[in-house]
């Protein structure tokens, strides 16, 4: 099948995105047919049969306003609820090549296999994100950035996302790589709940995140294990809370220029 034929907006293998060395690929599939008999290796099928991954709930109006004092102009707002489905293979692109390198690459290295460590792949507006099992986060991010056939060798940044109330594990950690040596992204999520935010740092594998996880802990209240000085880096040392989870009060708060307050938006002044 030509890559124009391919799922649309996935970046082809030509001039859309860049394809990597097939020579790993062929040398790992001689290698695992030998092993098992001659029995030819077909792509990775996949069997993920756990429930997808909530990350979109119907939405009216803004900040939580009812009724009058509604000043920021979203009162009308109704956004339905959406959340990009598993996707099924073939992905598209270079995106089948991605995760039978990936996977080939965990099972040499024996420690886990692409099924346990990557619960879910998603397809979307020509982008790949893989939601990752936080404690085979490290172990997947060393094969990623490692591994010849894959070279994602720049984390270009970590963040947070709270899907608010009644969401699965609505707290996500978001880390996007960059393989500058394929001109390849890739995102990787690792969901979280509320009462449970912790997720292995990857500041051993990539230095680059020293200072987004700071502030992904400072807004979101996610907590990087293993991270060198997990400290505020936005708000004062003695901050109490973490602003952009859903549950921060959006007002109402002191603040340390002569004791000024933001009334929540419900109680500031209407304009009609």
């Amino acid at each position: 099948m030509a890559d124009d034929e391919k799922q649309p907006g996935v970046p082809s293998t030509g001039a859309g995105g860049a394809s990597g060395p097939t020579g790993a690929t062929a040398d790992r599939e001689i290698r695992a047919e030998s092993s098992a008999g001659a029995v030819a290796q077909g792509p990775l099928e996949q069997h993920r049969p756990h429930a997808p991954t909530v990350t979109g709930r119907a939405r009216e109006g803004m900040f939580g306003i009812d009724g009058s004092g509604d000043t920021s102009g979203f009162g009308g707002l109704r956004l339905p609820a959406y959340a990009p489905a598993p996707a099924e293979r073939p992905y598209g692109g270079w995106f089948d090549e991605v995760v039978d390198e990936t996977a080939a690459a965990l099972d040499e290295g024996g420690v886990t296999t692409f099924e346990d460590a990557v619960p879910q792949v998603t397809v979307d507006r020509g982008e790949m994100t893989w939601y990752v099992a936080r404690e085979h986060l490290p172990t997947l991010a060393t094969t990623l950035r490692d591994d010849p056939a894959l070279r994602f060798e720049f984390c270009s940044g970590v963040s947070g996302v709270d899907y608010g109330e009644g969401i699965p594990q609505q707290l996500h950690s978001v880390t996007q790589l960059l393989s500058m040596t394929y001109r390849r992204r890739l995102r990787l999520e690792v969901c979280l709940d509320l009462a449970d935010p912790h997720c292995p740092s990857l500041v051993p594998i990539y230095p680059t995140a020293d200072w987004h996880e700071r502030e992904t802990w400072d807004m979101f209240g996610i907590v990087y294990d293993g991270h060198p000085s997990l400290t505020r880096i936005l708000m004062p040392d003695d901050w109490n809370g973490h602003p952009q989870l859903k549950s921060y009060p959006l007002g109402g708060i002191p603040v340390e220029y002569k004791g000024a307050e933001i009334p929540p938006p419900d109680q500031r002044r209407a304009y009609t």
